[in-house]
Protein backbone atom coordinates (compact mmCIF):
# COMPACT_ATOMS: atom_id res chain seq x y z
CA UNK A 1 0.00 0.00 0.00
CA UNK A 2 1.17 3.47 -0.80
CA UNK A 3 1.26 6.22 1.04
CA UNK A 4 -0.34 9.73 1.06
CA UNK A 5 2.97 11.19 0.94
CA UNK A 6 4.65 8.97 -1.47
CA UNK A 7 1.99 9.86 -4.38
CA UNK A 8 1.92 13.43 -3.69
CA UNK A 9 6.08 13.30 -3.82
CA UNK A 10 5.34 11.26 -7.40
CA UNK A 11 2.87 13.85 -8.53
CA UNK A 12 5.16 16.73 -7.39
CA UNK A 13 7.71 15.29 -9.51
CA UNK A 14 5.28 14.00 -12.52
CA UNK A 15 4.78 17.73 -12.55
CA UNK A 16 8.37 19.19 -12.40
CA UNK A 17 9.17 16.45 -15.54
CA UNK A 18 5.95 17.75 -16.98
CA UNK A 19 7.18 21.57 -16.93
CA UNK A 20 10.48 20.90 -18.12
CA UNK A 21 9.32 18.90 -21.23
CA UNK A 22 6.71 21.45 -22.34
CA UNK A 23 9.85 24.05 -21.60
CA UNK A 24 12.25 22.23 -23.82
CA UNK A 25 9.65 22.13 -26.70
CA UNK A 26 9.48 18.41 -26.58
CA UNK A 27 6.60 18.56 -25.25
CA UNK A 28 5.04 20.87 -27.93
CA UNK A 29 2.41 20.16 -31.04
CA UNK A 30 4.79 21.91 -33.28
CA UNK A 31 7.44 19.92 -32.48
CA UNK A 32 5.88 17.49 -35.32
CA UNK A 33 4.86 20.14 -37.63
CA UNK A 34 7.28 20.03 -40.91
CA UNK A 35 8.88 23.55 -40.28
CA UNK A 36 10.97 25.37 -43.27
CA UNK A 37 14.36 24.64 -42.98
CA UNK A 38 16.81 27.89 -42.75
CA UNK A 39 19.99 28.04 -45.96
CA UNK A 40 23.07 27.82 -43.77
CA UNK A 41 25.43 30.98 -43.84
CA UNK A 42 27.58 28.83 -45.44
CA UNK A 43 26.13 28.36 -48.59
CA UNK A 44 25.82 32.40 -49.19
CA UNK A 45 29.15 32.59 -51.32
CA UNK A 46 29.76 35.20 -53.84
CA UNK A 47 30.94 35.08 -57.12
CA UNK A 48 29.76 34.08 -60.79
CA UNK A 49 29.76 30.40 -61.61
CA UNK A 50 29.46 27.95 -64.57
CA UNK A 51 26.86 25.26 -64.36
CA UNK A 52 26.56 22.27 -67.05
CA UNK A 53 23.88 20.01 -67.44
CA UNK A 54 24.83 16.92 -69.46
CA UNK A 55 21.67 15.16 -70.38
CA UNK A 56 20.21 12.29 -72.99
CA UNK A 57 19.95 14.73 -75.78
CA UNK A 58 22.01 17.94 -75.01
CA UNK A 59 24.36 19.94 -73.09
CA UNK A 60 23.69 23.01 -71.56
CA UNK A 61 25.69 25.10 -69.60
CA UNK A 62 24.93 28.72 -68.37
CA UNK A 63 26.48 31.49 -66.01
CA UNK A 64 25.03 31.60 -62.93
CA UNK A 65 24.77 34.12 -60.36
CA UNK A 66 24.44 33.43 -56.10
CA UNK A 67 20.95 34.36 -56.61
CA UNK A 68 20.52 31.06 -59.10
CA UNK A 69 19.53 33.69 -61.86
CA UNK A 70 21.30 32.26 -65.22
CA UNK A 71 23.27 35.48 -66.78
CA UNK A 72 24.64 34.18 -70.17
CA UNK A 73 24.08 30.08 -71.60
CA UNK A 74 25.05 28.00 -74.71
CA UNK A 75 24.14 24.72 -75.55
CA UNK A 76 25.08 22.09 -78.10
CA UNK A 77 23.66 18.31 -79.20
CA UNK A 78 24.90 15.57 -76.67
CA UNK A 79 27.75 12.97 -78.94
CA UNK A 80 26.40 10.75 -76.57
CA UNK A 81 28.41 7.58 -77.99
CA UNK A 82 31.81 8.81 -77.85
CA UNK A 83 33.04 9.89 -74.30
CA UNK A 84 35.93 12.28 -75.63
CA UNK A 85 33.18 13.84 -77.66
CA UNK A 86 31.25 14.70 -74.85
CA UNK A 87 34.03 16.82 -73.01
CA UNK A 88 35.47 18.45 -76.30
CA UNK A 89 31.89 19.92 -75.83
CA UNK A 90 31.67 20.46 -71.94
CA UNK A 91 35.09 22.66 -72.47
CA UNK A 92 34.16 24.43 -75.42
CA UNK A 93 31.08 25.60 -73.82
CA UNK A 94 33.08 26.67 -70.66
CA UNK A 95 36.14 28.39 -72.53
CA UNK A 96 32.96 30.35 -74.42
CA UNK A 97 31.58 31.87 -71.25
CA UNK A 98 34.28 32.17 -69.39
CA UNK A 99 35.79 34.38 -72.27
CA UNK A 100 33.07 36.74 -71.46
CA UNK A 101 32.39 36.14 -67.35
CA UNK A 102 34.63 36.07 -64.30
CA UNK A 103 34.08 32.99 -63.10
CA UNK A 104 34.89 31.41 -60.01
CA UNK A 105 33.90 27.64 -60.15
CA UNK A 106 32.89 24.91 -62.69
CA UNK A 107 29.97 22.01 -62.02
CA UNK A 108 28.89 19.38 -63.94
CA UNK A 109 25.08 17.80 -63.76
CA UNK A 110 25.58 14.63 -65.50
CA UNK A 111 23.15 11.77 -65.86
CA UNK A 112 24.86 8.73 -64.59
CA UNK A 113 25.66 7.13 -61.17
CA UNK A 114 28.31 8.97 -59.53
CA UNK A 115 30.63 7.07 -57.10
CA UNK A 116 30.95 8.59 -53.71
CA UNK A 117 33.71 10.80 -53.79
CA UNK A 118 31.99 12.46 -57.08
CA UNK A 119 34.57 11.87 -59.64
CA UNK A 120 33.64 8.75 -61.33
CA UNK A 121 30.99 8.15 -63.63
CA UNK A 122 30.30 4.70 -62.98
CA UNK A 123 27.46 3.96 -65.48
CA UNK A 124 24.79 5.83 -67.71
CA UNK A 125 21.91 4.27 -68.94
CA UNK A 126 21.74 6.93 -71.73
CA UNK A 127 25.32 7.82 -72.48
CA UNK A 128 28.74 5.80 -73.50
CA UNK A 129 29.93 6.06 -70.05
CA UNK A 130 31.49 2.79 -67.82
CA UNK A 131 33.83 3.85 -65.01
CA UNK A 132 34.57 6.88 -66.34
CA UNK A 133 36.87 9.37 -64.19
CA UNK A 134 35.17 12.37 -65.64
CA UNK A 135 36.15 14.76 -63.12
CA UNK A 136 39.85 13.94 -63.13
CA UNK A 137 39.28 14.80 -67.25
CA UNK A 138 37.82 17.91 -67.16
CA UNK A 139 40.07 19.31 -65.17
CA UNK A 140 42.94 18.25 -66.70
CA UNK A 141 41.72 19.72 -69.71
CA UNK A 142 39.90 23.37 -67.95
CA UNK A 143 42.91 23.64 -65.93
CA UNK A 144 40.64 24.61 -62.62
CA UNK A 145 38.93 22.61 -59.98
CA UNK A 146 35.56 21.17 -61.52
CA UNK A 147 32.73 19.55 -58.92
CA UNK A 148 30.64 16.81 -60.29
CA UNK A 149 27.43 15.76 -59.41
CA UNK A 150 24.29 13.39 -60.81
CA UNK A 151 22.18 15.84 -62.96
CA UNK A 152 18.99 14.95 -61.23
CA UNK A 153 21.08 15.65 -57.85
CA UNK A 154 21.56 19.21 -58.90
CA UNK A 155 18.52 20.14 -60.56
CA UNK A 156 16.98 18.79 -56.83
CA UNK A 157 19.17 21.04 -55.24
CA UNK A 158 17.64 23.72 -57.02
CA UNK A 159 14.43 23.68 -57.05
CA UNK A 160 15.56 23.69 -52.50
CA UNK A 161 17.96 26.35 -52.76
CA UNK A 162 15.97 29.11 -55.21
CA UNK A 163 12.15 27.03 -56.40
CA UNK A 164 9.42 25.37 -55.60
CA UNK A 165 10.48 23.28 -52.88
CA UNK A 166 12.65 26.35 -51.11
CA UNK A 167 12.25 25.89 -47.26
CA UNK A 168 10.95 22.20 -47.03
CA UNK A 169 13.07 19.95 -44.63
CA UNK A 170 12.72 17.06 -46.31
CA UNK A 171 12.05 17.35 -50.36
CA UNK A 172 12.36 14.58 -53.55
CA UNK A 173 12.72 16.00 -56.97
CA UNK A 174 11.56 13.90 -59.52
CA UNK A 175 13.00 14.72 -63.60
CA UNK A 176 10.92 13.31 -65.91
CA UNK A 177 12.81 13.51 -69.89
CA UNK A 178 14.25 10.57 -71.59
CA UNK A 179 14.03 8.97 -68.58
CA UNK A 180 13.63 9.51 -64.46
CA UNK A 181 15.72 10.83 -62.73
CA UNK A 182 15.75 11.97 -58.54
CA UNK A 183 17.29 13.59 -55.72
CA UNK A 184 16.63 14.19 -52.10
CA UNK A 185 17.37 17.50 -50.12
CA UNK A 186 17.19 15.88 -46.40
CA UNK A 187 17.86 18.70 -43.62
CA UNK A 188 20.11 20.95 -46.26
CA UNK A 189 22.06 18.47 -47.57
CA UNK A 190 21.97 16.47 -50.87
CA UNK A 191 21.46 12.60 -49.25
CA UNK A 192 23.32 10.89 -51.71
CA UNK A 193 23.29 6.90 -49.81
CA UNK A 194 26.10 4.80 -48.61
CA UNK A 195 27.75 4.04 -51.49
CA UNK A 196 26.71 7.68 -53.50
CA UNK A 197 24.08 5.71 -55.80
CA UNK A 198 20.44 7.26 -53.98
CA UNK A 199 18.01 8.63 -55.79
CA UNK A 200 17.92 6.36 -58.84
CA UNK A 201 13.68 6.07 -58.49
CA UNK A 202 13.88 5.52 -62.42
CA UNK A 203 14.97 2.14 -62.05
CA UNK A 204 12.82 0.73 -59.19
CA UNK A 205 10.89 -2.26 -60.93
CA UNK A 206 7.62 -1.29 -61.00
CA UNK A 207 6.24 -3.92 -63.58
CA UNK A 208 8.11 -7.31 -63.17
CA UNK A 209 8.92 -8.70 -66.37
CA UNK A 210 7.57 -5.99 -68.16
CA UNK A 211 9.15 -3.68 -70.84
CA UNK A 212 13.22 -3.58 -70.84
CA UNK A 213 15.48 -1.14 -70.24
CA UNK A 214 18.53 0.15 -70.98
CA UNK A 215 19.76 -0.29 -67.28
CA UNK A 216 19.68 -4.20 -68.44
CA UNK A 217 16.40 -4.81 -66.27
CA UNK A 218 12.38 -5.25 -66.83
CA UNK A 219 10.21 -2.98 -65.71
CA UNK A 220 11.52 0.13 -64.50
CA UNK A 221 9.32 2.99 -63.81
CA UNK A 222 10.59 5.21 -66.31
CA UNK A 223 9.29 2.66 -68.92
CA UNK A 224 5.99 3.82 -68.10
CA UNK A 225 6.25 7.67 -66.86
CA UNK A 226 8.92 9.06 -69.10
CA UNK A 227 8.89 11.26 -72.09
CA UNK A 228 10.30 8.18 -73.47
CA UNK A 229 7.05 5.77 -72.24
CA UNK A 230 4.85 8.53 -73.82
CA UNK A 231 6.29 8.80 -77.05
CA UNK A 232 6.17 5.10 -77.39
CA UNK A 233 3.09 4.33 -76.39
CA UNK A 234 1.86 7.19 -78.68
CA UNK A 235 3.39 5.18 -81.56
CA UNK A 236 2.07 2.34 -80.67
CA UNK A 237 -1.32 3.72 -80.92
CA UNK A 238 -0.21 5.05 -84.58
CA UNK A 239 1.26 2.12 -86.17
CA UNK A 240 -2.18 0.27 -85.15
CA UNK A 241 -3.67 2.89 -87.74
CA UNK A 242 -6.65 3.65 -84.18
CA UNK A 243 -8.75 6.49 -85.45
CA UNK A 244 -7.79 8.08 -82.32
CA UNK A 245 -4.72 8.86 -83.37
CA UNK A 246 -5.53 10.35 -86.50
CA UNK A 247 -4.60 14.06 -85.74
CA UNK A 248 -1.18 12.62 -84.21
CA UNK A 249 -0.68 11.26 -87.68
CA UNK A 250 -1.38 14.19 -89.16
CA UNK A 251 0.57 15.97 -86.67
CA UNK A 252 3.81 14.21 -88.39
CA UNK A 253 2.99 13.57 -92.17
CA UNK A 254 2.61 9.78 -91.50
CA UNK A 255 6.17 9.59 -90.47
CA UNK A 256 5.54 7.49 -87.80
CA UNK A 257 9.30 6.77 -85.87
CA UNK A 258 9.22 10.76 -85.28
CA UNK A 259 6.31 10.66 -82.48
CA UNK A 260 7.93 11.92 -79.86
CA UNK A 261 6.80 12.77 -75.96
CA UNK A 262 6.75 16.47 -77.32
CA UNK A 263 5.08 15.85 -79.90
CA UNK A 264 2.41 13.86 -77.95
CA UNK A 265 2.07 17.07 -75.15
CA UNK A 266 1.78 19.51 -77.20
CA UNK A 267 -1.30 18.04 -79.14
CA UNK A 268 -2.58 16.82 -75.46
CA UNK A 269 -2.82 20.51 -74.30
CA UNK A 270 -4.04 21.85 -77.81
CA UNK A 271 -6.95 19.42 -76.96
CA UNK A 272 -6.76 16.13 -78.51
CA UNK A 273 -8.55 13.55 -76.97
CA UNK A 274 -6.13 10.47 -77.84
CA UNK A 275 -3.60 12.14 -76.60
CA UNK A 276 -4.72 13.66 -73.56
CA UNK A 277 -5.58 10.08 -72.78
CA UNK A 278 -2.04 9.28 -72.97
CA UNK A 279 -0.75 11.73 -70.84
CA UNK A 280 -3.13 10.66 -68.15
CA UNK A 281 -2.15 7.61 -68.55
CA UNK A 282 1.54 8.32 -67.73
CA UNK A 283 0.03 10.65 -65.06
CA UNK A 284 -1.35 7.20 -63.00
CA UNK A 285 2.07 5.63 -63.47
CA UNK A 286 3.58 8.78 -62.00
CA UNK A 287 1.45 8.92 -58.75
CA UNK A 288 1.88 5.24 -58.36
CA UNK A 289 5.94 5.28 -57.86
CA UNK A 290 5.31 8.34 -56.08
CA UNK A 291 3.28 6.34 -53.27
CA UNK A 292 6.03 4.07 -53.17
CA UNK A 293 8.79 6.79 -52.64
CA UNK A 294 6.22 8.09 -50.09
CA UNK A 295 6.09 4.68 -47.91
CA UNK A 296 9.76 4.73 -48.09
CA UNK A 297 11.05 8.45 -47.81
CA UNK A 298 7.98 10.25 -46.41
CA UNK A 299 8.66 14.01 -47.66
CA UNK A 300 6.65 17.02 -47.19
CA UNK A 301 6.85 17.67 -50.73
CA UNK A 302 7.67 15.93 -54.15
CA UNK A 303 9.35 18.64 -56.45
CA UNK A 304 8.34 17.19 -60.39
CA UNK A 305 10.02 18.83 -63.80
CA UNK A 306 11.88 17.65 -66.87
CA UNK A 307 10.71 17.97 -70.20
CA UNK A 308 7.48 16.29 -69.93
CA UNK A 309 5.98 18.69 -67.03
CA UNK A 310 5.25 20.77 -70.28
CA UNK A 311 2.12 18.80 -69.81
CA UNK A 312 1.29 20.71 -66.47
CA UNK A 313 -2.14 19.73 -65.06
CA UNK A 314 -2.81 17.33 -67.26
CA UNK A 315 -0.15 14.86 -66.11
CA UNK A 316 0.04 16.30 -62.24
CA UNK A 317 -4.06 15.96 -61.61
CA UNK A 318 -4.11 12.25 -62.34
CA UNK A 319 -0.58 11.85 -61.16
CA UNK A 320 -2.31 13.08 -57.84
CA UNK A 321 -5.33 11.21 -57.67
CA UNK A 322 -3.05 7.73 -58.47
CA UNK A 323 -0.70 8.95 -55.47
CA UNK A 324 -3.79 9.18 -53.07
CA UNK A 325 -5.46 5.43 -54.23
CA UNK A 326 -2.40 4.36 -53.71
CA UNK A 327 -0.91 5.70 -50.68
CA UNK A 328 0.27 3.72 -47.77
CA UNK A 329 -1.96 4.46 -44.75
CA UNK A 330 -3.88 6.90 -46.69
CA UNK A 331 -6.63 8.74 -44.88
CA UNK A 332 -4.73 8.38 -41.36
CA UNK A 333 -1.47 10.31 -42.33
CA UNK A 334 -0.45 13.25 -43.99
CA UNK A 335 0.26 13.36 -47.42
CA UNK A 336 2.83 15.01 -49.32
CA UNK A 337 2.65 18.00 -51.98
CA UNK A 338 2.83 16.82 -55.49
CA UNK A 339 4.29 20.52 -57.22
CA UNK A 340 5.66 21.11 -60.37
CA UNK A 341 9.02 22.57 -60.36
CA UNK A 342 9.72 26.42 -60.45
CA UNK A 343 13.34 26.68 -62.47
CA UNK A 344 12.17 24.48 -65.91
CA UNK A 345 14.99 22.89 -67.96
CA UNK A 346 17.56 25.07 -66.78
CA UNK A 347 17.42 23.68 -63.10
CA UNK A 348 20.23 21.40 -63.88
CA UNK A 349 22.76 23.95 -64.71
CA UNK A 350 21.70 26.38 -61.71
CA UNK A 351 22.26 23.15 -58.84
CA UNK A 352 25.34 22.31 -60.84
CA UNK A 353 26.91 25.64 -60.53
CA UNK A 354 25.53 25.94 -57.12
CA UNK A 355 26.82 23.30 -55.81
CA UNK A 356 30.19 23.68 -57.22
CA UNK A 357 30.32 27.40 -55.89
CA UNK A 358 29.66 26.01 -52.35
CA UNK A 359 32.29 23.65 -52.83
CA UNK A 360 34.71 25.88 -54.05
CA UNK A 361 38.07 25.11 -51.81
CA UNK A 362 36.50 22.54 -49.73
CA UNK A 363 37.91 19.78 -51.43
CA UNK A 364 41.98 19.03 -51.02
Amino acid sequence: MVDNDSRGSGRRAASVLTAAWHRSGLGSRRTYEHRPERVPRRLGRSGLAIGIDIGGTKVAAGVVDPRGVVLDERRQLTPGSDPRAVEAAIVELVRELSADHRVVSVGIGAAGWMDLSSSMVLFSPHLAWRNEPLRENLERLLRRRVVLSNDADAAGWAEWRFGAGHGQSRLVCITLGTGIGGAMVMDSRLERGRFGLAGEFGHQVIMPQGHRCECGNRGCWEQYASGNALGREARELARANSPVAQELLRRVGGAVDTITGAVVTELALAGDAACRELVEEVGDWLGLGLSNLAAALDPGMFVIGGGLCEAGELLLEPARRAFGRNLTGRGFRPAAQISLAALGPRAGMIGAADLSRISSGSRS
